[in-house]
């Protein structure tokens, strides 16, 4: 993590250096002569925020570059005798808790946590998501849950895939709200609940040369409203080397911020038999089949056979 540390008294810099000479850190500090000109910056370029003063100090100079929890840095306030570390802002999305916790061990102080789920020993829905590495779909729904688990109620998680969740009221019978962990786009019930995304779908393509971005997505999208399923939750596009510059399939990653994976024709031509083969595709590139072999091979188990929509053919897998 890329801290800045703000101090404004001797004491201060001293604890500062001490920050920066720990190896767990990439620390630049400034002082009360330099801090003011590169205030701006410092909210905008560093993933946390050290303040070594007064906490009143620190909240009159952070306020005003503060935008929301999903993007502000971590922001700590440490006293300038070194006796307690405080998180202000940022406690669980952007790791100010977990950055106080990693201080106070360094400089042998006192962690304030204040936020109501860590004074409980509870994970928050938005500790559990990072933690598993899964997409929040709405942070108010997600917030909503939390509070049900502060206040104790009956929570169930209603998860695709096995994962535990540090939460002593679990339930599945007469609970009052509902993690749900799915790759499904259309989920409901008739209580409260919020949408953790997992990343785990692969989608495998193959499509005709000259494919515009629009045509590629238009048909992704088609497939997934037929299969009820998210794209939030796809982790890459992969297809057959020869498409590895394909500008259509290049530019719709961009669109789905997933990644492109490249799979060679010598890996394909390993378990092409096992999916139905073109001849048409067999005699252009060397191989029979494209979409499912590479949904195969980047994912595991294939969850959406092939589909041909106008020039583009697409299957879908989900890694196991």
């Amino acid at each position: 993590m890329k801290l800045a540390c703000i101090a404004f008294t001797h004491e201060g810099m001293l604890i500062a250096e001490r920050i920066k000479e720990w190896q767990g850190f990439e620390v630049d500090v400034f002082g009360k002569d330099s801090y003011k000109q590169h205030l701006g910056r410092i909210f905008k370029a560093y993933k946390g925020v050290v303040f070594i003063g007064s906490t009143g100090i620190a909240v009159r100079l952070c306020a005003p570059y503060l935008v929301h929890k999903t993007i502000d840095p971590a922001v700590v306030v440490i006293d300038d005798l070194g006796r307690y570390c405080i998180s202000l802002v940022s406690g669980h999305l952007g790791g100010a808790n977990s950055l106080a916790c990693r201080l106070s061990d360094l400089l042998g102080c006192q962690p304030i946590i204040t936020t109501a789920s860590d004074g409980r020993n509870i994970e928050a829905v938005d500790i559990f998501a990072m933690r598993n590495d899964l997409y929040i779909e709405n942070l108010e729904d997600a917030k909503k849950i939390t509070a049900f688990m502060v206040a104790g109620k009956r929570v169930k998680l209603d998860s695709e895939q096995p994962i535990e969740l540090n939460y002593h009221n679990l339930a599945d019978a007469d609970y009052d709200g509902v993690i749900f962990v799915s790759t499904r786009e259309n989920v409901s019930s008739c209580k409260p609940y919020c949408i953790l995304r997992p990343k785990n779908i692969y989608v495998g393509i193959g499509c005709r040369r000259g494919k515009h971005k629009d045509e590629i997505l238009k048909a992704i999208r088609e497939v997934f409203k037929v299969n009820n399923l998210c794209l939030s939750c796809i982790k890459a596009l992969a297809t057959v080397d020869v498409k590895r510059d394909e500008e259509g399939i290049i530019e719709a990653c961009k669109e789905l911020e997933c990644k492109m994976l490249v799979i060679g024709r010598e890996e394909i031509g390993r378990v092409e038999d096992q999916f139905s083969p073109s001849r048409f595709v067999k005699s252009a590139i060397g191989v029979s089949s494209v979409c499912e072999p590479c949904a195969y091979l980047a994912g595991g188990e294939i969850i959406v056979s092939k589909t041909a929509i106008n020039g583009i053919t697409i299957a879908v897998s989900k890694e196991r």
